[in-house]
């Protein structure tokens, strides 16, 4: 992924930065008649929200997306009327998404069930806020401060999508490396909150289903890396694999069945659901 693997395509090389569409020309558009109606030059709103006058320029024009540090800064600036954020849900771009990953985050966006197969790193959906900091971080070229936060943010947001109160819940299944949770990535106290996310999230949410692949497993249909399946509600398949640098959206059905079938043979091989949360305490545990 951009900048490195992240666990969700929010790097940043070739594609944080938003294409151009109209709902981003629209905000913009409703941004910039708030500020002058407030009397505002460029510089001197951004100087009050915290962005640079080019950055404003940049949002109002709709070439990029406002992370929800703006939006919670520009409200109280201009009428406090609750229209940006109430705008900001039907925006067609996330900042610190990559662009080859765009298309699968609109599938993920509407999917009614999910699989994910992990080997490198927590999926970005399972992820810790210190956990994502330390996986940008780690990878090289760094990301510029900015940069870091916005993919920060997009990837928290995208943990939306795991509520049980979405109407349908989506139905999530991930089977996530044991040698991934042995790496403490971060360190031990992010290690440490790490566990503790997981354990929680998946007592307290039903439609998530975790299963660990352990370190030992002389058979393993996973060999080719990673993948992730998601249903739409129509009930088509589609995939995504990523490697370094690119990510590839995946629509053939042969290619399909074959993921399917390699799939259903890891959630075979993987330890159940009980004793891979067993085994996240007992990690926990003897922290």
């Amino acid at each position: 992924m951009a900048y490195g693997n992240t666990g969700d395509g929010t790097g940043a090389a070739g594609g944080a930065e938003p294409e151009v569409s109209d709902s981003l020309r629209t905000f913009g558009a409703v941004v910039h008649a708030l500020r002058e109606h407030a009397g505002l030059s460029r510089e001197e709103f951004g100087t009050l929200v915290g962005y640079s006058k080019h950055t404003i320029a940049s949002i109002e024009q709709g070439r990029r997306m406002p992370d929800r540090d703006f939006v919670q800064s520009a409200e109280p600036l201009l009428g406090n009327t609750g229209a940006l954020r109430k705008a900001v849900p039907h925006l067609s771009r996330q900042a610190g998404l990559a662009s080859w990953f765009v298309q699968w985050a609109r599938l993920e966006a509407t999917a009614v069930s999910l699989y994910t197969y992990e080997c490198r790193l927590i999926p970005g959906l399972l992820q810790t806020e210190a956990y994502a900091r330390a996986v940008s971080l780690d990878v090289p070229p760094l990301p510029d401060p900015e940069e870091l936060e916005q993919r920060i943010a997009a990837r928290m947001t995208r943990q939306e999508l795991l509520a049980v109160t979405r109407k349908p819940p989506t139905a999530f299944s991930f089977i996530v490396e044991q040698a991934v949770l042995e790496r403490h990535t971060g360190g031990e106290a992010v290690t440490h909150e790490l566990l503790d996310h997981l354990i929680e999230l998946i007592e307290s949410h039903w439609n998530v289903e975790f299963q660990v692949m352990p370190l030992r497993r002389p058979t393993h249909a996973g060999l080719d890396g990673p993948m992730r399946l998601a249903e739409t509600p129509e009930h088509r398949w589609f995939a995504y694999s990523e490697g370094q640098q690119n990510g590839r959206l995946i629509s053939d059905p042969k290619e399909i069945s074959v993921l399917h079938q390699r799939c259903a043979k890891l959630r075979s091989q993987a330890l159940n659901p009980e004793d891979s949360l067993g085994l996240l305490k007992r990690m926990r545990g003897a922290q």
